[in-house]
């Protein structure tokens, strides 16, 4: 990331802290003020008794009923820290989605962004909400639709599912899923963020890639540490397998992920974190099922071995054939 990031370079941004200055006196671009917006403050509007008008800074206005603009910053994020994670999202669901990836879910769907971020390779994109009520809004559905429409590539399986209880997905049935800006919504919401990315691990399949662009702490909890020591916790098959594990917790405790990138997404104000988490292959596995899924890999090793052996021997004998055949036409010829 921060590769790209260095061609990208500093005269974009210079602009850019140029349009800063401009939406740190716009209300368009100031978020709710109900959420931290890192910097920007929202002027204070104080209410007249005698009219139904509103003083804004010494200033009368007309009192509008509170709305949710649609010119208003999404995610409660200040301008710089929007544009940027968004610019990285687009880079990170392009760059690190694999071709052969057929089911993309995201978490917290609230437009239609996500269809323009992921690869055309990818067939169906399946919704969540991270609203309470799991429900997808009229808007989120009609902008999915149009840039659907106008990309002519994932087909949207519109679901209403909460998105940290993805209730109509599947365990191991999605190739990669995303995560952007949305564990904060979840948290405002009412919703378990990190229940969502135990949903994530359990619909993805075994080597299935979670990509997020998230803030880096949420209620002082950091979202790359949890990723990172996220494990899974499986009972033994049967009574015998119990009595074999009694006392021995540990030995079945497996990661989820077993591997993980992840750098820090700079130029911003509030710290966001982008990354990407391999499920591992043998997630989610009982200890007998690990064993017997080792046992036979190293059955197949030794078969490999005794292969590449019998192939050896094989060029061996043709190759010493070969000699003593040139060795009697020598003597024919040379009696």
């Amino acid at each position: 990331i921060r590769t790209r990031m260095a061609s990208f370079g500093c005269a974009a941004y210079r602009r850019l802290a140029l349009v800063v200055l401009f939406a740190s006196h716009c209300s368009a671009f100031l978020p709710p003020a109900s959420v931290s917006s890192g910097g920007f403050t929202r002027p204070t509007l104080v209410a007249d008794a005698d009219s139904s008008s509103t003083t804004m800074n010494g200033l009368v206005r007309p009192t509008r009923r509170p709305s949710s603009s649609t010119t208003g910053l999404r995610m409660g994020l200040d301008l710089v820290t929007y544009l940027r994670t968004e610019w990285i999202s687009a880079a990170l669901c392009t760059n690190q989605t694999p071709r052969s990836a057929d089911v993309c879910l995201q978490l917290g769907t609230e437009d239609g962004r996500a269809v323009t971020f992921i690869p055309k390779t990818i067939r169906t994109l399946i919704t969540s909400s991270a609203e309470a009520d799991g429900k997808l809004s009229v808007t989120a559905r009609r902008q999915l639709k149009q840039q659907a429409e106008r990309r002519k590539a994932a087909t949207i399986q519109y679901e209403d599912q909460r998105a940290d209880d993805l209730t109509e997905v599947e365990d191991e049935s999605v190739d990669v899923v995303i995560s952007l800006q949305a564990a904060q919504r979840m948290r405002d919401s009412g919703l378990d963020w990190k229940k969502s990315v135990q949903e994530a691990a359990r619909v993805l399949k075994p080597g299935g890639r979670l990509l997020f662009v998230e803030a880096a702490t949420i209620d002082g909890v950091s979202y790359l540490d949890y990723v990172q020591t996220l494990y899974t916790m499986r009972v033994a098959a049967d009574e015998a397998e119990q009595e074999d594990l009694s006392g021995k917790e540990d030995e079945v405790r497996y990661p989820v992920f077993d591997e993980v990138g992840s750098d820090d997404v700079d130029l911003v104000i509030v710290p966001h974190i982008a990354g990407v988490a391999v499920k591992a292959m043998d997630a989610g596995l009982t200890p007998a099922e690990r064993a017997a899924k080792a046992a036979e890999e190293e059955k197949d090793r030794l078969a490999d071995l005794s292969i590449a052996a019998f192939e050896r021997g094989n060029k061996k004998r043709r190759k010493k054939k070969k000699k003593k055949k040139q060795a009697d036409e020598q003597a024919v010829e040379n009696p």
